[in-house]
This record gives C-alpha cells, structure tokens and sequence, in this order.
C-alpha cells in the first residue's frame, strides 16, 4: 500500500467514537504521546504554535466530571436544570480512558482566528493518528468550557476551546456520511 492509499484509508475511516462506546483499557502513556506529539506538526502562522494541553487521567478525570457538574449547575437556570445532563459529565468523562483539554495561547501576533485554525488542524492530526493507532477519539465543545480556567491552571492568555476524549473501542468502521466533494468545488482556470 503507498503512503497515499495509506493515509487516504485513515482519513476516510476516522470517526467520532462516542465515550459510552470505550471498554475498560488502559490507554498506555505511550500511545497517549505519540498522538500528542503528532499534534506538533500542524501548520502555524508565524510559528505561534498556539497548542496547549492538558492531559485527564485517572482520578482527575472524576474530578473533571465534578467540575463540569458544578458549572453546568452554577450557570444553568433552575428551571432549564436537567438532572440527567448534569450526571452525564461524571457519566462521560468515567468512561473515557483519558481526556485532553484543547486550549489555545492566544499570542497577539496574528488574528485569533489563525491560532484556532492552527490548534483545530493539531487536534486532527491527533484524531488521525488516534485512528491509526486504534483509539477512539471524539472532540467535544460544550460551553462550560469556558468555565475550566481555573481548574485546568490557564494562562490569562490562554483558552480552552475542547475536550478530547480517547478511548479504546469495539466499534465496526461505517462509511461516512458525506456528500460528494464534486458539489462543494469550483476551479477557477481562467
């Protein structure tokens, strides 16, 4: 198989795995390198390298559920207060293995929006690599994310904008749900 039809294959079958879908294994320090240090290679203007991280294991990651169960009850009006979506975060962050939080350093140099571009095509390199390497992966960005400086020890200028959760998995690889790119191209030639 050529670099091309590899990378096309990992590309085409990377998916959001969903934390109730992750079985009880450890995810090795290793392996949990080896998909951070991809992240390192994404494109940055001006070398900012805006990506930062934190990585959520073991007993942190009950913490973590607390936390978001804490704000999500802090900020959420009374009335719109759902029982079940506050024991969804301790429910979540229980089943995955390890949990990153994707933050961003805002440097001042370049427009905010090209640090943000920069730290998204890091966390893909980190869910392409999770595929190559069998772990399930899914980035989610509930609100109360802003709400995580403190817990997370955030810089003033930085900023969480995710939680990636990582699990391993028994899943069967679907086809994506795309429509094809034909309809979303225009060449311009002259």
């Amino acid at each position: 198989m050529s670099a091309y039809e590899t990378l096309s294959k990992i590309i085409k079958e990377r998916r959001s795995i969903f934390p109730a879908s992750y079985i009880k294994k450890e995810i090795p320090v290793e392996v949990i390198n080896q998909i951070l240090a991809s992240a390192n290679y994404a494109p940055t203007h001006k070398l900012t390298q805006p990506w930062r991280f934190v990585v959520i294991r073991k007993g942190a990651k009950a913490r973590l559920g607390a936390e978001l169960g804490k704000i999500y009850q802090e900020q959420v009006p009374s009335h719109q207060f759902l029982q079940k979506k506050f024991d969804s975060f301790a429910e979540k962050t229980g089943q995955a293995d390890c949990i990153i939080a994707i933050n961003m350093q805002v440097s001042g140099k370049i427009p905010e929006w090209e640090e943000l571009a920069a730290v998204a095509s890091a966390v893909q390199n980190m869910a392409l690599t999770a595929e190559s390497l069998k772990v399930g992966a899914y980035w989610s960005s509930p609100p109360l994310i802003d709400f995580l400086g403190d817990f997370l020890s955030l810089s003033e200028n930085e900023k969480c904008i995710g939680l990636f959760y990582m699990g391993y998995h028994n899943e069967k690889p679907w086809e994506a749900n795309r429509t094809p790119i034909e309809e979303k191209v225009r060449y311009l030639e002259s």
